[in-house]
C-alpha cells in the first residue's frame, strides 16, 4: 500500500509545526564553560648545573648539580638530543638533594649542535 503524493505534501506541514512545537517546548537553561588556574609547586627556581660525561665522542651520561633538598624524591629525566639521535634517561633526586648523574640509554654522538632537556616530576 503506498501513501498518496498529496497527503505526503499536506502532511509535511503539520509534521514541521510538531517538531516545532516540540523544541519549543524544551527548557533551556544557562551554564559556563569554566576554566581554573593551578599553580603548579617547584622544587626549585634556581639555576641547574648540567655537565655531559663523555666517552670518545659520544654523551653516555649527564650530570646535574645544584638541586635544592625540596627536591629530594623527585624523578628526574634527561633527554639529549643532537639532530639525528636522541636519548633519555631518569632516576631519583637523592635525600638532601646536590648532585645527580642520570645514565642516558642509548650514547648520543656530540655534535656542534645539542640540546639538553631536564624535567623534574614530584616529589
Amino acid at each position: 500500500m503506498s501513501i498518496p503524493r498529496t497527503l505526503l505534501i499536506m502532511g509535511a506541514p503539520a509534521l514541521a509545526a510538531a517538531v516545532i512545537a516540540f523544541a519549543a517546548s524544551l527548557s533551556l537553561t544557562t551554564g559556563s564553560l569554566g576554566a581554573d588556574r593551578d599553580a603548579i609547586p617547584r622544587c626549585t627556581t634556581a639555576g641547574l648545573g648540567v655537565l655531559q660525561n663523555v666517552s670518545g665522542t659520544t654523551a653516555t651520561s649527564v650530570t646535574v648539580s645544584n638541586l635544592p633538598a625540596g627536591c629530594a624524591g623527585a624523578t628526574i629525566q634527561v633527554t639529549v638530543n643532537n639532530q639525528v639521535t636522541s636519548s633519555s634517561g631518569s632516576s631519583t633526586v637523592p635525600g638532601g638533594g646536590g648532585s645527580i648523574t642520570v645514565t642516558l640509554a642509548v650514547a648520543v654522538a656530540i655534535t656542534a649542535v645539542e640540546q639538553v632537556d631536564i624535567v623534574i616530576t614530584g616529589p
